[in-house]
């Protein structure tokens, strides 16, 4: 693999200066697009939400890992989402040195999409046989906001049909995500009459309201067993200084490892937000992204599997529990888990970075499971 790290690396960094901000992600799926038929992948298309797909055919017969028992060859799933987190107005600029690459988005997720061509890359040059299809999948709507929408469409693609899926994250090399993270977002609208702060003193603001929401949300008590977290992750509204804000609305993040637990706490934040509603004081709570609990058991063939992979390249594998695209194939009773490529630092922030060195035993990791399991 050593030598394809520079290319490897190039490629990412071409992807990284596309653009990607959730929900418009064209520009850098059409890149994408374009790589996979140019390493001559078969059934190379794009579907109707943006995902990008391309197939490395079976060349033998007879599995030495089956993941999901029935059916001769299932297919392997490798993907990597498509989107960043940044709006299309930041800077992009690359700072690269021989033992790192500085940028927005390197690590999530550009490098990951270059594994997948770096993967077709070295079994090809290895000639190493499979024994089922090996799709690739550069999936949308990840991120923020998308609520998964890229991986649910490949999920309902493919049915119950795939051996499993392998969920590629830049940043995360000697993880092993075999559990989901339970996630509900809302979107919480408080809007009253409005008016100016001197003349109408004493009339309610929507400021004011959800502020004081905002205060009550952050000082719920929440379990450390399952562990679970709040976040208020945006807010705003008003209209000037002088104005007694009209509108104003938050976005919140909710997270547990345990599904009744993200429950109670979903009651309990719709029991506050309607208890702001009075006479002259409008709320409104939408519900705006769901991922659902779900995992494997960590002595299942492939988490053992991916373990075994990164202790051959000298890493000690940590299991654990994330949010990641990998929820979807989890809800849906299917095998998956989420694996890194490299290590890192700086996800979601401009200062983001990957480290160059192990993005060999990254890739080397891989390439071992997915030979290991077709």
């Amino acid at each position: 693999m050593s030598d394809n790290t520079s290319r490897l690396l190039d490629l990412a960094i071409a992807i990284q200066q596309i653009p990607a901000p959730t929900f418009h992600e064209q520009e850098r799926a059409e890149f994408v697009r374009d790589r996979f038929l140019e390493e001559g992948l078969a059934d190379v298309e794009m579907d109707a939400v943006g995902n990008v797909y391309g197939c490395l055919k079976a060349t033998r017969s007879h599995p030495s890992l089956v993941i999901i028992p029935g059916g001769d060859t299932p297919p392997l799933i490798v993907s990597a989402h498509l989107d960043t987190v940044f709006p299309q107005s930041v800077d992009l600029t690359i700072h690269r040195e021989p033992q790192r690459v500085a940028g927005p988005g390197i690590g999530d997720n550009a490098i990951s999409l270059a594994g997948l061509l770096g993967l077709v890359w070295a079994l090809c040059e290895r000639s190493i046989c499979l024994t089922g299809d090996l799709w690739l999948a550069a999936d949308v709507c990840e991120e923020g906001l998308g609520d998964l929408r890229g991986m649910k469409a490949v999920v309902d693609r493919f049915g119950d049909e795939p051996r499993a899926y392998i969920v590629l994250e830049g940043l995360a090399l000697g993880q092993v995500y075999h559990r989901a993270l339970g996630v509900r977002r809302y979107h919480i609208a408080v809007k009253t009459a409005g008016g100016h702060s001197w003349v109408d003193y004493g009339c309610p603001s929507a400021v004011h309201e959800l502020s004081r929401l905002a205060s009550e949300l952050a000082a719920l008590r929440l379990p450390t067993t399952p562990r679970t977290t709040l976040n208020v992750g945006k807010i705003s509204g008003g209209i000037s200084v002088n104005t007694i804000a009209p509108e104003a609305e938050l976005e919140l993040d909710l997270r547990s490892e345990g599904s009744n637990t993200l429950f109670d706490v979903a009651r309990q934040v719709e029991g506050l937000a309607r208890n702001v509603e009075r006479a002259g004081v409008a709320v409104e709570v939408t519900t705006i992204g769901e991922r659902p609990v779900g995992g494997i058991a960590a002595d299942h063939p492939l988490v053992r599997l991916a373990q075994e992979c990164l202790r051959a390249q000298g890493i000690a594998p940590n299991l654990n529990v994330g949010s990641t695209d990998a929820n979807v194939p989890f809800s849906r009773g299917i095998p998956a888990i989420t694996i890194g490529l490299t290590t890192g630092s700086g996800a979601h922030t401009v200062h983001e970075y990957i480290n160059v060195e192990p993005l060999k035993k990254g890739m080397e990791q891989l390439v071992k499971l997915v030979s290991s399991i077709l």
